[in-house]
């Protein structure tokens, strides 16, 4: 007997599924101009394409400086759960420059320069506000960090993500001479380690953050003064003065600090002299975690945890949360957001160079003779 079967008392159709192909195509072509603003004269424009075109040669004046033996670059990140967080908080343009810092951040360790990026929003329905909040904020910083933002994909998905769901991925192709990648081998006995300040707690360690609230019965709308006061400074540079009235939830979706502009012209201005050992982008595992892979095995680091005062957040989190010293190194980057390893000779005028650039700036340690390529704490 073949199995019975019934008809559907009404015709069915994409729409009425919750996936409605219209809207998406409208919201795609309203994204035109914000791309457009990131574009470079490497973008080769390619109306109603499949996919984005990018000039790569180095023998046209298109690149700020000529690569003799250009390798590409490229990686892949995310958000992470600090999606939730902007969910409750129906902030979505910072979530957007995490987006391409936790990518541009993660790119230029290997020396290498942004050149396009590409983004992935997974959401239940086409909300078009929340929609041009979140590229908004991947523009900017696309902007801000010289790569084009070159295309994406905005996947409907109903049956995947309840209504108040999303989840951000990130792309990012770059460019390094074969001569110029970092390698751990580069990094020398008697280097010196900077560290580069941090806008809080980035991306990273946020269903930790997320659980502290939760179980503290912290208040995101509230102002907690202990949040808002500034440490003194012991390192190179000035940040701004922190605002008083910054609520909770605003000082834990401060987005993650770009480097990207000031490390590619850092290295812009020595392009002879190797004077970068080594760099590192302070993401999950902390410094610890994060520094050692820059580190050939015969060599340590050596990193002071004075040698920088600690943001405020971090010590609000510990405190609310009974969260333990080591958890805490473990988790967050404890203020430090990235790391240059310099050659011993050069640490002043690199230091003074990332510091014009308008990072704060300190001297957090030293590579010396070891065993296992690891971080000591002095």
């Amino acid at each position: 007997m073949s199995p019975t079967t019934k008809s559907p008392s009404k015709a069915l159709t994409y729409a009425g599924t919750g996936v409605d192909i219209d809207q998406k195509d409208a919201f795609t072509e309203s994204l035109d101009s914000m791309l457009r603003k990131t574009y470079t004269d490497r973008v080769i424009p390619n109306p109603g394409g499949f996919a984005g075109l990018f000039r790569l040669d180095y023998k046209q004046r298109l690149f700020a400086r000529n690569y003799k033996d250009p390798v590409l670059v490229a990686c892949c990140d995310g958000v992470g759960t600090k999606v939730v967080l902007a969910a409750e908080m129906q902030v979505f343009d910072t979530v957007g420059i995490d987006l391409v810092a936790m990518n541009v951040n993660d790119l230029i360790v290997q020396g290498a320069e942004p050149l396009f990026f590409l983004d992935y929003i997974a959401t239940p329905v086409i909300d078009k506000k929340f929609l041009n909040d979140v590229v908004k904020g991947i523009a900017e910083a696309c902007k801000r960090s010289g790569c084009a933002l070159l295309g994406g994909e905005t996947a409907n998905m109903p049956d995947i993500y309840k209504k108040g769901d999303f989840d951000l991925a990130g792309f990012c192709v770059g460019v390094v001479d074969l001569k110029r990648i970092q390698k751990p081998t580069r990094v020398k006995h008697g280097d010196v380690i900077l560290g580069l300040a941090s806008d809080g707690i980035h991306s990273n360690g946020y269903t930790l953050v997320r659980n502290v609230v939760k179980e503290a019965g912290l208040d995101l709308s509230a102002v907690y003064p202990e949040l808002n006061e500034s440490p003194a400074k012991k390192g190179r540079g000035k940040k701004a003065a922190a605002t008083a009235s910054r609520t909770l939830g605003q000082v834990l979706l401060t987005p993650t600090r770009l480097y990207a502009d000031p490390i590619v012209r850092l290295q812009r201005n020595y392009p002879v002299k190797n004077v970068i050992s080594g760099m590192a982008h302070i993401t999950g595992s902390g410094i610890e975690g994060n520094l050692c892979r820059a580190l050939p095995s015969n060599l340590d680091a050596v990193v002071d945890r004075a040698a920088w005062p600690r943001p405020a957040v971090f010590s609000f989190l510990q405190d609310r949360g009974n969260i333990p010293e080591e958890e805490m190194w473990r988790v967050f980057n404890m203020g430090i957001g990235y790391c240059v390893i310099v050659k011993k000779s050069f640490a002043e005028s690199v230091a003074e160079r990332l510091t014009k650039l308008g990072e704060t700036v300190f001297t957090i340690g030293t590579v010396c003779k070891g065993g296992k390529g690891v971080v000591r704490w002095k």
